[in-house]
């Protein structure tokens, strides 16, 4: 389990915006380390948003992603106090889940 995902969602004019900062290596799996050997592929698959039980966001990485990655958007259908949940899982099983409150 990666460390906790700085998330940030407002809502303005109906509209909410959600920025994600998560923390992970995201290891392309095609580098060499100092001894020659190859680095294991380690990235995020899978990242699925939901507010309120409805899924607003649904992707799938693969390691061409940057290290600790940030990700932005924008969906309507939801109001001020309402709960954003961002859950990853990454190639090797690993997950992590957070939530915020709509400001």
């Amino acid at each position: 389990m990666g460390n906790p995902m700085r998330i940030r969602a407002t809502e303005a004019g109906g509209v909410v915006e959600v920025k994600v900062l998560m923390s992970h290596i995201m290891e392309t799996g095609q580098r060499k380390d100092a001894s020659g050997n190859i680095v294991p592929a380690h990235f995020i698959q899978n990242v699925t948003v939901t507010c309120n039980g409805k899924t607003v966001l649904s992707a799938e990485w693969g390691p061409a992603v940057s290290k600790d990655p940030f990700m932005a958007f924008k969906f309507k259908g939801a109001k001020k106090g309402d709960k954003v949940t961002v859950m990853w899982v990454d190639n090797k099983g690993d997950s992590r889940t957070d939530e915020t409150a709509i400001a």
